[in-house]
């Protein structure tokens, strides 16, 4: 119980906006030492928890890029600590300095654009590298990519300069550095002996951790079917790395006959650190820090004869996670990983008789989705209906047959590359075979179910339900889980009354993402950009967003025009939603079935809110950016003006062809806020009372222009811009509106948030 206070102390620090003053560290001192004399030891742990956390949390802000070097030409060393991560024109890896620079943060995550040498992890270059400072993309319901980077005490970004030409180095010795050739050698081999094979992401991330290769498609056929967690190096995988080394030391040192020392003694020292390399080719993950830990304690006990019981060994290892890096609860892979192995202990501990095997595994696979549903909820909004079924099949064949062979075949391409193919032939035979399976699962209609993300206290019933259905039969109490369960399931997401508006302008970096939502129906317009076939907009922000606000079925999609940072992510919105109805200015979306050329005079009325259509008009302008559909939105008060990307000459035909129609509460940037955009006398037309931008953080393009924030500034227009502020929500009546700042709202210590309104 101590333990659990202590965390929970570390914990709320996670929450807080900012750090402790001088004043503030006084108190909570001396609050301390008073607890600790009054002997009230829970609240002294909770306290001391949230003083540690702190600190540490203090201590990592000091290696972060200093302010006056954002934006600046720097000269670094160090090596690439990362497997290179290759896409159309960059390779993206990890960087750990070697020789200090003062105000440089000790690891950078870099780019290298159209690279002119073979980069490898382990690899030590002296370049020129231009950084900023760690800023991720502002989304309700969104991956948290800031909170990402700091657990990973990554303390700036940037890209590799290509004058002065990089160049290798030599360095000293170092472990990190050590392992990250190992892993990119093992990488390297695997390439060459199933170089055409589309399981070769899958085998890498059993084997060393690296998941670059793994498609889109596999990783939602992977979500759906709930085996995530099987495609990571995880404490199962160490677990049996170390079982099987434990079991064949043990085996040859009986053999041998040397009785001076217990076979166990060796064995569990082997595997011990055939666990502990094994977890270092993986980065020390969560899961391999937990399993590492637990793994110690159980070989400790074993070797000394002491009887220590597994929680109690969990309790440790979760204990010294935390104590090491308190930041470790900024990981959705600390809460998943501590919180399956406490429901394994719970729902295994303590129960009578041994069914057959199918029926056992069917009901472990069963009570590990139920249990961990809570937290699917919390963090993904979606759990899988078939994870039990797919759990049953996939986890014996990776855990007893694709594991080991994949191991032995790493072992043995540095020795025996011949060896290492014909090991890895059926695996890879195997892997196609599960593939086939999945796939069928992942695509049955109710493989999945998306929920609202619950409230706290739907939580908190809904942890408690699954503890009560899941107790022994004749727990006091067991028939009240599927009532508790219900908050969970149940959660009513909050909608516009009618004639109501709700607007959010996404932050999807240099681009453009916006949903609209009336009482009953809910457009899209834009989707952001794809930066590969790996990433878009449309997948990592739009559909996550949508999840988070219940929403299943779009009624419009408008595509305003075919630059890349406006429709990139459509592919992905329109494979996972429904949409009833497309627009665009584009033949490749407005020619599909069910597709609408943009047109000036469209106009429709949805729940009290007019919807119009004012341009493109009858004769298409010369450049593209200029054939964007505008959309006016209005309620009985206000309006919201949607341009894409027009520029000056779409401009003025607007005001031309509609005036003073044009007025309108807010505005959307025209061009991300561009000087061939936002001329006075649209401005004058269009009247805002308030500017959105949707513009990325530090974008080469100097989005928004200067001249243009004058412009706004002169004309009294009040202006955000998601760079600076993530995600604008907007909600309006018939009397007012609300804003809403994402980065504001949900402020956290390490976030840089700045704004000058």
């Amino acid at each position: 119980m101590y333990v659990l206070v202590f965390i929970v102390g570390i914990g709320w620090v996670q929450q807080w906006a900012r750090l402790p003053d001088i004043l503030e560290w006084g108190v909570l001192l001396g609050l301390t030492l008073l607890l600790a004399y009054r002997r009230y030891w829970h609240l002294c742990l909770l306290v001391l928890g949230a003083i540690w956390a702190s600190a540490y949390g203090a201590w990592c802000l000091t290696d972060r890029l200093a302010n006056d070097l954002e934006g600046k030409d720097l000269s670094v060393q160090g090596f690439i600590v990362s497997i290179p991560k290759q896409t159309e024109h960059r390779v993206g890896f990890d960087f750990k300095l070697t020789h200090d620079n003062p105000g440089v943060p000790s690891k950078l995550r870099l780019n290298w654009y159209y690279p002119t040498q073979s980069i490898k992890a382990g690899q030590t270059w002296e370049m020129t590298v231009r950084l900023k400072k760690p800023h991720g993309r502002g989304n309700p319901g969104g991956f948290d990519y800031e909170a990402w980077l700091f657990a990973n005490h990554i303390g700036a970004t940037g890209y590799v300069r290509s004058k002065p030409e990089p160049r290798r180095i030599d360095t000293a010795f170092s472990i990190t550095r050590y392992l990250a050739v190992c892993r990119q050698t093992i990488s390297d081999r695997m390439d060459e002996l199933l170089a055409d094979s589309d399981q070769l992401g899958v085998i890498k991330a059993l084997t060393i951790g690296s998941q670059d290769l793994i498609s889109r498609r596999q990783w939602e056929v992977f979500r759906l079917t709930g085996i995530v967690h099987l495609m990571v190096i995880s404490g199962a995988h160490i677990g049996l790395v170390a079982g099987g080394v434990f079991l064949m030391v043990r085996w040859l040192w009986a053999r041998v006959g040397i009785l001076a020392v217990s076979p166990q003694n060796p064995a569990a020292l082997c595997a011990w650190l055939a666990a502990l390399f094994y977890a270092a080719l993986a980065g020390f993950s969560i899961p391999a820090q937990r399993a590492v830990l637990m793994l110690t304690v159980g070989l400790w006990a074993l070797v000394w004869q002491r009887n220590t019981a597994v929680m109690q060994g969990l309790l440790m290892a979760l204990l010294v996670v935390v104590l090491i890096d308190p930041l470790a609860l900024l990981s959705v892979g600390f809460w998943l990983s501590f919180s399956a192995v406490a429901l394994l202990l719970y729902i295994s501990a303590g129960r009578l008789g041994r069914p057959g095997y199918w029926r056992r595994a069917g009901k472990l696979h069963l009570s590990m989705a139920l249990g961990l549903s809570p937290l699917l909820l919390v963090f993904f909004q979606q759990i899988s209906l078939v994870a039990p079924l797919a759990n049953s099949v996939a986890v014996p064949i990776i855990g007893l047959l694709v594991m080991p062979l994949s191991l032995l075949a790493a072992a043995t391409v540095f020795c025996w590359p011949e060896l290492a193919y014909w090991l890895l032939w059926p695996v890879e035979r195997l892997l196609r075979s599960l593939w086939w399976l999945l796939q069928q699962l992942a695509d049955w209609p109710p493989a999945s179910l998306s929920l609202t993300a619950p409230p706290w206290y739907g939580v908190l019933l809904g942890t408690l339900g699954v503890l009560l259905l899941l107790a022994p039969k004749g727990m006091p109490g067991r028939y009240l889980s599927p009532f508790l369960l219900l908050p969970l399931f149940f959660v009513k997401s909050d909608k516009p009354r009618y004639g109501e508006l709700w607007f959010t302008l996404l932050d999807v970096g240099q681009g453009l993402a916006a949903v609209v939502q009336t009482e009953q129906h809910v457009l899209v317009f834009d989707t952001g950009a794809q930066y590969s076939q790996q990433a878009d907009m449309g997948e990592t922000v739009v559909l996550p967003y949508l999840r988070y606000r219940g929403i299943a079925t779009l009624d419009g999609l408008v595509i305003s025009h075919g630059d890349n940072d406006h429709s990139g992510g459509a592919s992905s919105v329109l494979s996972e939603m429904s949409v009833s109805a497309l627009y665009s200015s584009v033949p490749e979306w407005a020619e599909r079935s069910g597709g609408l050329y943009c047109a000036a005079g469209q106009g429709w009325h949805w729940d009290g809110v007019e919807f119009k259509m004012l341009s493109p008009g009858p004769e298409p302008f010369s450049g593209e950016n200029d054939n964007s559909c505008v959309l006016q939105i209005s309620n009985a008060k206000h309006g919201l003006l949607l341009t894409g990307d027009i520029q000056r000459t779409a401009e003025q035909w607007l005001v031309e062809h509609y005036g003073a129609a044009l007025a309108s509460s807010v505005l959307v940037a025209p061009h991300h806020g561009s000087k061939t955009s936002s001329s006075a006398g649209f401005l004058g037309q269009v009247r805002p009372e308030l500017v959105l931008i949707p513009a990325g953080y530090k974008n080469r393009f100097g989005f928004p222009h200067a001249a243009v924030m004058r412009r706004y500034k002169t004309m009294h227009i009040n202006s955000f811009s998601t760079a600076e502020v993530g995600a604008i929500s907007l909600k309006t009546d018939g009397a007012a509106m609300h804003v809403e700042l994402t980065r504001k709202r949900f402020k956290k210590y390490w976030m840089d948030y700045r704004s000058e309104r």
